[in-house]
């Protein structure tokens, strides 16, 4: 008995997922390794990540000074002495700082026992000797449970055992220390970080002189397939990234000086040193700032015998983090820094951990720089999908996804924002033809149940009545050239096109016979989403002027376009988002509808642009129809041009030719 063959799986079934690959488990090794190295190697790679940070904020300084006519060499080291310059008299200004307050610290300590024992005197003291009480009653209960619960007693008590003779005291004393002893143990803490400051300024140094080379060698590391587009998207990143740290680290340390001067003006000790370590702190996210109001609060409450002086120290944190995260940082910064605050929480915590509190600080800027690379590099693109601020889906998936789950309101809440940066005409190209092609290659396959079909058109066609009311014209543009993390240029149009409304004549030229209902009849393919797509179409030309009637594909079928009103019938638009294969019903619609309408040009629309029949002129001119389109804007400047005069109606196809030819000569796909 023979066996019926397998048949081969189509190009449209899924396929379930493999074994991850060999480029899978070597992309998890280099990673394993990275982080080894990372890790191991603190001492080495610490210091160059600080130099590359250093230099982002000083080669805005350094740009400056070339463009005053000085030398790359001279402009250079004039920003590294400034920077080192800066670093020293701070870290001078802390050295003071720590030792006047260390000196006082004797003096405060009256103020802190007083305190300490009024608090023990008080409600705080009261509840401790209420949980010991407590705690002496449980302790008794416990060991008198037995005598309540019946056990026999002995009578007598057991005799002790003798006491063993107790450990005889031993004091061990340190030999004085040598001279070399004291200055190993007074120099190497004060070695190490120097030694890290000079490695930090060396490389520091080299990176300004060899920013292009660096750059360029980045470029052919991760193999550009534009060399052009990649090295312009470099050179800007590198410039919004130097602009953010250098935004940032103003705005941090005058932060830092408010603080002082408050601090100052409130009477709490050694207020420069809490304004370096209120500025430092606030490049840790969220807590920063709270953590670095602990320390004066503690103080300013040893110092004053009241409480006044602490409550003013924790009033002016509490007041100006608020201000300065939520008032003045979106003003200066823009909306987004480009990271998500899922990923400044793990990446404080990941970079702690590997660096300590170092990485603390820098975590924000080195994720960030992370992110900007991953957007440009796409070896790195995770880096920017699971770090960065983007939404993990395209607004044309997203959308598919909100139709899937039948929540018109959310599909309509995304429309709106997406509005607010393009026209209607833009949205129903980018965004909602894009989705409904999603949905249309899935119940193409056959993965779309009928309720999911039923969701998809009830969401779609909710939305389109929703944006009935919103005007098609082009927004006021966004800038965006501050924000720290630009789009990928393969994100960006080359050439953006000009709204319908700036391009299209008046709508005063637009015959009478052109407004009335059903002078363009917009009707649906056969696919299952089709009548989508013509309700979209038909919208637009209602919104420039047009009057428009939308046609099922059922009223057109052989049985029933006799019964079709064709009466003041002045253009035909067809929408098809999928035509599969060779697609002669399409041929015999437009034959049937040249019957019906010799006069009225007819308009193809495919939405799906890759389309054969928009990339093979012999197909379209076996079609027969006037015009093709692969967008509604062409498809409604099509109509437009016509309707006004501006292009000339082709000549009419008569219905005897096209019953024998199929099609006559034809115009080209317009550009």
């Amino acid at each position: 008995m023979s066996q019926a063959p397998v048949p081969a799986p189509s190009e449209n079934e899924i396929e379930p997922p493999g074994v991850p690959g060999l480029s899978g488990l070597l992309t998890l090794a280099v990673g394993v390794v990275v982080l080894s190295a990372l890790y191991v190697g603190q001492e080495v790679f610490l210091p160059v990540v600080m130099a590359i940070l250093l230099a982002f904020v000083l080669a805005p300084f350094v740009d400056l000074m070339r463009r005053w006519h000085l030398g790359r060499v001279p402009s250079i080291i004039i920003a590294v002495l400034v920077a080192l310059g800066i670093i020293v008299s701070i870290g001078g200004v802390i050295g003071f700082q720590l030792a006047g307050l260390a000196s006082d610290l004797p003096r405060y300590q009256t103020t802190i026992e007083s305190k300490i024992g009024s608090l023990r005197e008080g409600t705080i003291g009261k509840l401790s000797q209420s949980l010991r009480d407590f705690g002496h009653r449980f302790d008794r209960a416990v060991a008198e449970q037995p005598k309540e619960s019946g056990q026999p007693s002995t009578g007598a008590a057991e005799p002790s055992a003798p006491a063993e003779p107790g450990p005889l005291p031993v004091e061990v004393h340190q030999p004085d220390p040598t001279p070399a002893q004291m200055a190993r143990d007074v120099l190497l803490p004060v070695l190490e970080p120097l030694a890290t400051m000079g490695i930090v300024f060396v490389v520091l140094i080299f990176i300004l002189m060899q920013r292009e080379d660096l750059r360029d060698r980045m470029i052919r590391l991760f193999g550009a397939s534009d060399l052009h587009r990649t090295t312009v998207a470099m050179d800007d990143a590198a410039r919004r990234l130097s602009r953010y740290f250098l935004t940032q680290l103003a705005l941090n340390a005058s932060f830092g000086v408010v603080a002082g001067l408050g601090l100052w003006a409130i009477g709490v000790p050694s207020p420069a040193l809490w304004g370096v370590f209120a500025a430092l702190m606030r490049f840790v996210p969220y807590i920063g700032s709270f953590v670095a109001a602990i320390p004066p609060v503690i103080l300013a409450a040893a110092v004053d015998p009241g409480w006044s002086m602490a409550l003013m120290t924790l009033a002016l944190f509490l007041i100006g983090e608020p201000l300065m995260g939520h008032a003045i940082e979106p003003v200066v910064y823009g909306q987004s820094t480009g990271l998500s605050p899922f990923s400044v929480v793990i990446s404080a915590i990941f970079w702690t951990w590997l660096w300590g509190p170092i990485g603390l600080l820098i975590a924000t800027p080195l994720t960030l720089c992370l992110v900007v690379l991953g957007r440009h590099v796409e070896r790195l693109e995770f880096l920017d999908v699971l770090l960065g601020d983007r939404p993990a889906l395209t607004p044309a998936e997203n959308l598919y996804q909100r139709m899937l789950a039948g929540d018109p309101d959310e599909a309509l809440e995304s429309a709106e924002l997406l509005l607010k940066e393009r026209s209607l005409t833009s949205y129903y190209d980018e965004v909602a033809l894009r989705g409904l092609q999603l949905a249309a290659n899935d119940a193409t396959r056959g993965v779309l149940t009928h309720r999911q079909l039923d969701q998809v058109r009830d969401v779609i066609t909710s939305l389109v009545q929703d944006l009935s009311s919103h005007s098609d014209i082009e927004p006021p543009a966004h800038e965006t050239k501050d924000e720290p993390v630009a789009s990928p240029q393969s994100e960006k149009p080359a050439i953006k096109e000009p709204a319908i409304v700036g391009e299209m004549p008046h709508e005063d030229k637009i015959a009478d016979a052109w407004r009335t209902d059903g002078a363009v009849l917009c009707i649906a393919g056969r696919g299952p989403l089709d009548e989508a797509a013509s309700e979209m179409l038909a919208q637009l030309l209602n919104k420039h002027g047009l009057g428009s009637r939308l046609v099922p594909h059922e009223a057109v079928s052989r049985s029933s376009i006799f019964n079709l009103d064709m009466t003041g019938v002045q253009m035909i638009c067809i929408s098809y988002l999928e035509i599969s294969g060779t697609p002669a019903h399409l041929r015999y619609l437009l034959r049937r509808l040249r019957n019906q309408a010799p006069k009225a040009p007819i308009v193809v629309g495919l939405w799906p642009a890759e389309d054969a029949v928009l990339k093979s002129e012999a197909m379209r001119s076996t079609l027969g129809a006037d015009y093709y389109v692969s967008s509604m804007r062409d498809a409604v400047v099509r109509c437009l041009k016509v309707a006004t005069g501006e292009e000339q109606m082709p000549q009419a196809v008569t219905t005897e030719k096209a019953a024998n030819e199929g099609a006559g000569k034809r115009l080209p796909l317009p550009a």
